[in-house]
């Protein structure tokens, strides 16, 4: 019954999504017509790419029963970590390698407080995001961090059909996200952890080290998405993660609902509302409206799809 009830409630969602995003196409077909260049379609592509990485790894965590508010941070501090070893060592390879480890030691540091010491995962993701971000700045001293070998960028921008790796292998990430979460024993089990962490503990579940785990994937992600990120802009910098990135993957994951109160969702959905949250932001910048304008209405959907996501689960 709960998965019938649930079908119902992603069809009303995802049909609103659809009859939402067909009003918003038709709009900027009859006053910006510019937004259909291939040109802008493919940076559509690329935006929502970068976007969706950092969404799937938010839903991990999300769906685990927690929230990562480190993850612009995370991605900054580890690209930029990974740039300066590639300066240091003139080594392309370096640079994934260490991103990915400096990402997955702080989505550890996060897990660890949550999990093994009880913390709250909004005040400890949140002095994380602090410390990291600050750490970024100091390195760098405000400055962007570039020098490495150029091959670097020529692999990461590899296009293949005319559109980046990063838009291939986010589709690729995708579909393995979703198919672990959805059919695999590690998702059952951080479904169980975000929907009862007490009954999945009554059934011998590892609670802990799930937790964890959702956390270092979280980590993971951002430092992936850095390597695109640094890829595509040429260098690293404190600000590479923007104040409004992790309002846009809040909404992405709100909108595709994974749920903010644990145990239910799929990367894919979240997916799904980084596409939305891309075409609404590249919309307004389309027909000129201002930065702030695009916080407010982002700010509103996630009112209303938090709203929704509760009638629901009354509902239900």
């Amino acid at each position: 019954m709960q998965a019938v009830a649930r079908r119902r409630e992603n069809t009303i969602i995802f049909g609103l999504i659809t009859v939402a995003a067909i009003v918003l196409l038709g709009f900027m077909y009859l006053n910006a017509p510019a937004f259909f260049r291939v040109n802008n379609l493919v940076n559509v592509l690329v935006q929502t790419s970068v976007l969706a990485l950092l969404a799937i790894g938010m839903s991990f965590v999300l769906i685990g029963g927690g929230i990562d508010l480190s993850l612009p941070a995370v991605l900054a501090f580890s690209a930029i970590i990974g740039v300066i070893a590639m300066q240091t060592t003139q080594i392309a390879l370096i640079g994934p390698i260490v991103m990915l480890v400096v990402g997955a030691a702080l989505g550890a540091f996060n897990g660890t407080a949550v999990a093994y010491f009880g913390m709250a995962p909004f005040v400890v993701t949140l002095a994380t995001m602090t410390v990291v971000g600050g750490a970024s700045v100091w390195i760098t001293g405000s400055q962007s961090v570039s020098g490495y070998p150029l091959i670097f960028d020529d692999v990461i921008r590899f296009r293949l059909l005319n559109l980046p790796m990063l838009v291939w292998i986010t589709a690729a990430i995708t579909i393995v996200a979703t198919a672990v979460v959805g059919r695999g024993a590690f998702g059952r089990q951080i479904k169980a952890v975000g929907l009862n962490p007490r009954a999945a503990l009554i059934a011998r579940m590892d609670v802990k080290r799930i937790i964890l785990s959702t956390y270092v994937l979280s980590g993971c992600f951002a430092a992936i998405t850095g390597v695109f990120l640094v890829a595509r802009l040429g260098s690293a910098s404190a600000n590479i993660g923007n104040d409004s990135l992790l309002l846009d993957i809040i909404s992405a994951c709100v909108i595709g609902r994974v749920s903010i109160y644990g145990g239910i969702g799929s990367p894919v959905h979240a997916v799904i509302g980084a596409l939305f949250v891309t075409l609404i932001s590249n919309s307004m910048n389309q027909l000129g409206a201002s930065y702030f304008a695009s916080l407010i209405v982002k700010g509103i959907l996630i009112i209303i799809f938090v709203y929704l996501d509760q009638a629901l689960r009354r509902k239900a």
